[in-house]
């Protein structure tokens, strides 16, 4: 008799979502920044799961293409 695989294998549906330390470390920032940005209703949507913050890698990708840099102030 083949012994029973009991790990357990979660279905995942395009990419998995991101922790702060993932998006931090994707945007070079510290996550005190995702912090500060969450308490002040700005910077990338997010969502909390149960106690858990995470972010969706495509809501990213867009939130970063509507960022523009104002090239007089450099």
């Amino acid at each position: 008799m083949a012994k029973e695989n009991k790990s357990r294998r979660v279905p995942v549906i395009g990419e998995p979502l991101w922790t702060p330390g993932d998006l931090s470390e994707f945007l070079s920032i510290p996550e005190k920044t995702l912090r500060e940005w969450r308490s002040k209703g700005s910077g990338p949507r997010w969502r909390k799961v149960g106690k858990h913050i995470r972010y969706e890698p495509d809501a990213i990708r867009t939130w970063l293409d509507t960022l523009t840099g104002d090239t007089n102030a450099a």
